[in-house]
């Protein structure tokens, strides 16, 4: 799609110039009209097409399926295309003349965000600009309440973005994947852009296949949909906003199963391990300490049982096997204390490293396993120079 600047040059203030910005301003209904006109023509010639495409995959012909396929992508290119050419020339001119609605506002400043990836994230800016016409065209006819062309459209606009958000968590899924990047900031990103993404699908694009899912495809993640909408209203604290994203961890497995991979899902359920050990050590209160602690729990059994149960090829064979015994053994036990013991000895083997930072998670571990009878706390003891020994 032809890119041109948006770049606002200060306004004159000569007679003419007024004279030529009251012109403008008088135009721009016009200007909108006309546009809006050709998306409109665009669009249906896209659905049209897309129809046509659909139809003929049922067909032998591969001939056929060819040129349908060829014609739907040329004529979903020109409408894109339309739709861009719409906020070069619409909204655009609509925010320099300062009559512009807070919508059109937000949408020319996420167009910037988008364009400024060009020349430096190339494929996440093509699947986001894309992503972002789409929607913007999509939220116009539900906002003009053209429910029966809406209704129509439904089924192009899903495979499209689908398509799109797939692209775009792929993307940050190689990035992760990437053994050169080793800058821990750059990797924090990465994890809240996916994260970020993740939420933006489950809010946005899921309800729509959810509505018109007509062989109840979701049904077995309807329960996990309702429980991430309950973090969608009201500010979260740390432990909300971490459960948020274990929920949406765990959607991606049964809905980005190929997009993010096994190996960037590994690795950002261990980002958000190491985020949930932090918040049990560093609460304040012993109530908020235990609701960390619960999640915890709920974490490291949605980890094994979503994840490292699908696991094929693993590393190291010892790590293979130490997970072998553990699932073996938790997938038999009947009470849910057996399934938390088990999960705390799973947690100090995973944190046997000897790194220092974990000392007060491992002391809090231990401390629950003595508590429940299965360690026992044994005193210190050193020897003094006179050889008698002391308790410490």
């Amino acid at each position: 799609m032809e890119e041109r600047s948006l770049r606002v040059l200060p306004a004159e203030t000569t007679f003419f110039n007024k004279i030529s910005n009251t012109l403008t301003k008088l135009l721009i209904p016009t200007k909108i009209s006309l546009n809006g006109v050709m998306i409109n023509i665009k669009r249906n010639s896209t659905l049209k097409n897309y129809e046509n495409y659909k139809e003929a995959q049922q067909s032998e012909d591969v001939d056929k399926k060819e040129s349908y396929a060829k014609r739907y992508e040329e004529s979903y290119a020109l409408y894109l295309e339309s739709i861009d050419k719409f906020i070069m020339d619409s909204i655009y001119k609509k925010v320099k003349n300062g009559v512009a609605s807070s919508f059109e506002q937000n949408a020319l400043s996420t167009y910037y965000t988008i364009v400024r990836l060009k020349d430096t994230e190339y494929l996440e800016y093509k699947y986001r600009k894309q992503k972002f016409l789409l929607e913007l065209d999509y939220e116009s006819m539900q906002s003009a309440g053209k429910d029966k062309i809406v209704q129509r459209y439904q089924g192009m606009y899903i495979e499209k973005i689908d398509g799109l958000y797939k692209g775009i968590l792929k993307n940050y899924s190689v990035k992760l994947a990437d053994g050169q990047r080793e800058k821990r900031a750059e990797n924090v990103e990465i994890y809240k852009n996916i994260f970020s993404t993740l939420e933006e699908y489950i809010r946005n694009v899921l309800p729509i296949k959810i509505k018109i899912d007509e062989n109840n495809t979701y049904a077995k993640i309807i329960k996990e949909y309702e429980d991430f909408d309950r973090f969608t209203i009201g500010k979260l604290d740390e432990k909300e906003f971490l459960e948020k994203n274990m929920i949406l961890l765990g959607l991606s497995r049964s809905l980005f199963t190929h997009s993010l991979p096994l190996v960037a899902a590994e690795q950002c359920y261990q980002k958000l391990l190491k985020d949930t050990r932090n918040l049990i050590i560093n609460v304040k209160t012993d109530r908020k300490r235990e609701e960390a602690y619960q999640m915890l729990l709920k974490l490291v059994e949605d980890y094994n049982v979503k994840l490292l149960s699908t696991k094929v090829y693993w590393d190291k064979p010892d790590e293979r096997e130490a997970y072998k015994n553990f699932w073996n053994a938790y997938s038999k036990s009947d009470s849910e204390r057996e399934k938390e013991i088990l999960s705390l000895k799973r947690e100090l083997y995973e944190l046997n490293n000897g790194e220092a930072r974990w000392d007060k998670i491992r002391k809090f571990y231990k401390g629950k396993l003595v508590e429940y009878g299965v360690m026992r706390a044994l005193p210190n003891a050193c020897k003094t120079l006179a050889g008698v020994h002391r308790k410490i």
